[in-house]
């Protein structure tokens, strides 16, 4: 991004994010006044997952800014490195809040239950639900592909799974308080804590996987790596180049290819070398990442293995 100016792609990211946070603020504010007054322990675990995804948000904004930056002489590739960091930093955030949470709520199942209005839990879930699949949907359709806006998203989509489940739970409540089995409502707010826990743990997970991979530098996914390859055949079979050695990683928004052909002596110069990899830049140029394209063309095989 010459002349340190932050890309469109990267604007529009901040913009997301900038967005998610002001409705987190608004959630928060709502989940907790809430829960506090209706003295649920699953409304204020909402509350706190929502001022955690606050932070965590700040956080992606701040590494969005960074990564966005041009490279320096003390960062000659930048800081995209970021936000695989940051993403993992969500995911490990997430889990320990989920681990806190199902340990609170063993702790008051083994108590004797906790009495909970069940109306009060159906109305929160249906509101907070609504406000999580808004939030989701914005920022799938209007965000741009990065990492940091899946992240952001996939956040808003579990919130909006768990909201789901403490509406069922309260209307299950609700016909519970009618029956026989009335006693068991004094238990419904801790079960919907444990059960919210169990279907977001997927979420974290992955996001963790996700940010040790590209740390790492493994491959990227098997989606990209097809359209590379098909990129670098098609280059090498225009060009009567030999079968290359291919080496590919993301690293946040760029994409690092190093592509290795063995030639003949004296059939390649200098000239040559940067057409190839001008046309392989061209052809990675419809993925939405920065590609970083190395080309070798030598005649020692032992200097591309």
């Amino acid at each position: 991004m010459a002349g340190g100016e932050l890309s469109q792609s990267a604007r529009r990211e901040q913009r997301m994010l900038k967005i998610s946070m002001a409705v987190s603020v608004a959630l928060s504010v709502v989940a907790l006044g809430w829960g506090l007054a209706a003295g649920s322990q699953v409304i204020l675990l909402d509350g706190v997952y929502v001022i955690l995804g606050l932070g965590l948000s700040w956080l992606s904004l701040y590494a969005s800014r960074l990564a966005a930056a041009d490279p320096t002489p003390r960062f000659p590739f930048g800081r995209e490195s970021l936000v695989p960091l940051v993403v993992g930093v969500q995911g490990l955030a997430l889990l320990g809040t989920l681990v806190y949470a199902a340990v609170e709520a063993i702790r008051v199942i083994l108590g004797g239950g906790s009495d909970v209005a069940a109306a009060s839990l159906a109305a929160y879930g249906v509101v907070s639900g609504l406000a999580c699949f808004a939030a989701y949907g914005y920022l799938v359709r209007r965000g741009p592909r990065s990492d940091l806006v899946r992240a952001e998203a996939a956040v808003w989509l579990a919130g909006a799974v768990a909201s789901l489940v403490v509406a069922v739970g309260g209307a299950a409540a609700l016909l519970l308080s009618a029956t026989a089995w009335r006693g068991a409502t004094a238990y419904t707010d801790s079960v919907l804590v444990l059960v919210s826990c169990v279907l977001l743990a997927r979420l974290p997970a992955r996001m963790l996987r996700q940010a040790a991979s590209e740390l790492l530098e493994s491959a990227p996914e098997p989606a990209v790596q097809q359209l590379i390859h098909e990129v670098v055949e098609r280059v090498r079979a225009a060009e009567g180049l030999p079968k290359p050695v291919l080496r590919t990683t993301k690293m946040g928004h760029k994409l690092y290819v190093d592509v290795g052909f063995v030639v003949s002596p004296g059939r390649w110069d200098i000239a040559d070398e940067d057409r190839v990899r001008r046309t392989l830049r061209d052809g990675l140029a419809a993925l939405p990442y920065a590609p970083w394209v190395v080309v070798e063309l030598t005649t020692d095989p032992e200097l591309v293995l």
